[in-house]
């Protein structure tokens, strides 16, 4: 029997270090190349503003146990339970090719999820981070679904000559040719994506935007660029203000951050400041104790980061139902 009981000590040592492995946070410096340069620009602007609707305190408690971490199913999943909340999910998910131009080589990959529902439904795109189309974006999109929405995640990198391109890209390739993207073709692409999304039989004719890091810096720039936006939303996106008329911006913006993120949060005033004058509705909250992407890491910091998203998650969704209907 002795055999035996190594071997499956062996095995029960290799599981447990497979854990840690999928539960380990990201280096510090991983989330700190989330905007493009052009974005990260504008990182040390700042303004005060009088015209806005902020808040600063969550109504979750930063002491919240980590332990449920991605199993709430009021929330979407954290990036280590994304497969497995994909897996079981009951609603239809797929992925399709939308035409983003004229030509063949503008077509955009996205993943499109389907609520559940008996009459027709307002539009969500999701702008993934700067690790690309994964499947904790996926999740995300699969959750907004669950809320009432049709989700649709486009892939920024479709049609780009990347190795393993289009599921089994390398991190690093992603990130790399994620931060070569214009904004102005980001948000070309959003569009595209929504237009879809709008024809879409099940489909009424109003959209949302929502982003993470990178692709929360996008969601200001796609509402700035684009008044027939219903509705964004951005999580822990610096605001472009160097970059970006958001001045124009006609749509009402909500802004999500962790308290912890100071490169990020180094961006609001100004944001505040050019909103407030141009009457933007302009919405914020800080999370006490949160970190940079504490959606995906929710998790991370002791509970502040699971607390923030079960603050941050219900206020998107009621954001996005106030100003699309649905």
């Amino acid at each position: 029997m002795r055999p035996f009981r190594v071997r499956r000590a062996a095995l029960a040592a290799l599981l447990s270090f497979g854990a840690a492995c999928a539960h380990r946070q990201p280096a510090p410096d991983e989330h700190a190349g989330h905007t493009t340069p052009a974005t990260a620009a504008g990182a040390t602007a700042s303004a005060t503003a009088s015209a806005t609707t902020s808040a600063t305190a969550t109504t979750a408690t930063p002491g919240a146990s980590a332990a449920t971490a991605g199993q709430d199913p009021a929330l979407p999943a954290s990036a280590a339970t994304a497969d497995a909340r994909l897996a079981a999910s009951p609603r239809h998910g797929e992925y399709v090719m939308i035409s983003a131009g004229p030509n063949p080589s503008d077509s955009l990959r996205a993943w499109v999820v389907y609520p559940e529902r008996k009459t027709r439904a307002p539009v969500v795109v999701v702008i993934h981070e700067i690790f690309g189309l994964s499947s904790w974006v996926r999740s995300v999109a699969d959750q907004l679904a669950a809320d009432g929405f049709i989700a649709v995640a486009p892939d920024m990198l479709t049609g780009k000559p990347l190795p393993g391109a289009p599921g089994n890209v390398p991190t690093d390739s992603v990130v790399a040719a994620i931060r070569t993207l214009e904004p102005a073709f980001v948000s070309a692409r959003v569009a595209a994506a929504a237009r879809y999304g709008m024809s879409l039989p099940a489909a009424l004719p109003k959209y949302g935007v929502v982003g993470f890091c990178w692709g929360g810096a996008m969601v200001f720039h796609h509402a700035a660029m684009t008044p027939s936006l219903g509705a964004g939303v951005a999580y822990y996106g610096s605001a472009p203000v160097q970059q970006t008329n958001l001045a124009n911006t006609k749509a009402p913006v909500l802004a999500l951050y962790g308290e912890d993120d100071a490169r990020v949060n180094a961006t609001i005033p100004a944001a505040d400041s050019v909103f407030g004058a141009a009457r933007v509705t302009f919405e914020k909250q800080i999370y006490p104790g949160a970190g940079h992407g504490f959606l995906r890491q929710q998790d991370g910091r002791d509970g502040a980061n699971l607390a923030a998203s079960r603050g941050a998650w219900p206020r998107t969704i009621a954001f996005f139902r106030k100003h699309l209907g649905g």
